[in-house]
């Protein structure tokens, strides 16, 4: 397992030319023209976008609850949280069903691309930009061949005090 600030992410080690290589998963999805990626092992489903309970006073970026086999599930609107303009919702809008801390979570993306395997080196450091998701929240860049993946810590943002969600934590005794 490895560590990157007291978030875990899931790591496979690998026999490569003699050397063990750790590669980690990530389900990439974009947003207007950005390529994100999380922990694949956060992902619990995909499921297309539906209409959804909205709920009274809260956030704009929170665009309501679902029912999800029983259990009520939050829907968070990652473009309007990231003030990338107006949301289209068509055949390619996903909501990806994340696990966070033992509490179910919905993400409404522009669409999912796949899953990204990469090694600990393929992996950059995010620079301090004034990017519209803040620098804490990043697990790095990715440069792949044509592409940049932004990798997102995305239990480090969803428990955020920004997200105003209270999900319960982890005990750690």
């Amino acid at each position: 397992m490895l560590q990157d600030n007291s978030t875990a992410t899931t790591a496979t080690s690998i026999q490569h030319e003699g050397a063990t290589v750790t590669t980690l998963e990530f389900l990439s999805f974009t947003l207007g023209n950005e390529e994100y990626g999380i922990d694949i092992q956060k992902v619990q489903e995909l499921r297309g976008y539906e209409a959804v309970t909205r709920i009274a006073n809260a956030p704009e970026f929170m665009k309501g609850v679902m029912n999800l086999r029983g259990v009520i599930v939050p829907i968070i609107d990652m473009r309007m949280k990231f003030a990338l303009g107006s949301p289209v919702y068509d055949q390619f809008t996903v909501v990806i069903v994340i696990n966070i801390r033992g509490q179910t979570l919905g993400m409404v993306v522009d669409s999912v691309s796949d899953v990204t395997n990469l090694s600990q080196d393929q992996i950059r450091p995010a620079p301090e930009m004034g990017s519209s998701i803040d620098a804490d929240f990043l697990i790095g860049l990715a440069p792949l061949e044509d592409r940049m993946l932004i990798l997102m810590d995305i239990e480090r943002f969803m428990t955020s005090t920004d997200m105003g969600l209270s999900l319960s934590s982890v005990n750690t005794h």
